[in-house]
């Protein structure tokens, strides 16, 4: 199973393209994973990317429809609709591992210039640069939700 750790920056160049970072490139090899077919879509927590595997979007496309019945449910129909609108599948081109990331999903994000690739271990999240670093929670609530979260085990 591929688990991403780390940051990465990188640059979008005019093509709407970002090389995506070695570190991560160098994941698959090391989990025994051939295909590194990838899935982007815009968060839904955040305005930035998501990039997980295929096995990983399967994963969690399935974990979130075990609660669902689109079939006879028009409102589960209408999210399980918008969860899937803007999905894409990118593939690491073989001569620079460049993705070529939809113009839509860089416009939503206001992805333009420089990029932070962020392992968060089951997905990737790629952010506008300028705006990584505020997005990360204060050291005083991180360790207030980690002392909080410990106390449930």
């Amino acid at each position: 199973m591929v688990r991403f750790r780390g940051n990465a920056l990188g640059k979008v160049d005019d093509k709407g393209r970002i090389v995506f970072p070695a570190v991560f490139r160098d994941e698959f090899a090391r989990a025994g994973e051939e295909d590194m077919t990838l899935v982007v879509k815009k968060s839904v927590q955040g305005n930035c990317l998501n990039l997980f595997t295929r096995a990983e979007w399967d994963h969690r496309c399935d974990q979130v429809l075990e609660g669902l019945d689109p079939e006879l449910n028009p409102e589960h129909a209408a999210f399980w609709s918008k969860f899937n609108d803007g999905v894409y599948y990118v593939v690491p081109d073989g001569k620079l591992g460049r993705l070529n990331i939809p113009s839509e999903l860089l416009e939503q994000t206001g992805i333009t210039k420089e990029v932070v690739f962020a392992g968060v271990g089951y997905k990737i999240e790629i952010w506008p640069k300028e705006r990584r670093e505020s997005t990360l929670m204060a050291d005083e609530t991180f360790q207030a939700t980690a002392a909080k979260l410990s106390a449930k085990r």
